[in-house]
């Protein structure tokens, strides 16, 4: 039971590894598809959306505190 914990933590990582890079924009294409083989779309899915929200609420903070001042 503990494997099956375990690989989902660590597709549930690479997901969010691949998101990463997919907003750097910076992948070697072999080692994309690899990616693409092994993860969770729904991963992908989440983590994405999870990650745009990050960054639109940093960016809502981050102008916020430069016009506050």
């Amino acid at each position: 039971m503990s494997g099956t914990a375990k690989a989902g933590t660590a597709s549930l990582w690479r997901s969010v590894r691949v998101v990463a890079w997919s907003f750097l924009g910076i992948r070697k294409g072999s080692e994309s598809q690899e990616d693409m083989a092994r993860v969770n779309p729904f991963h992908i899915i989440g983590v994405g959306i999870a990650a745009a929200a990050l960054f639109v609420l940093g960016l809502v903070i981050l102008v916020n505190w430069v016009v506050a001042k």
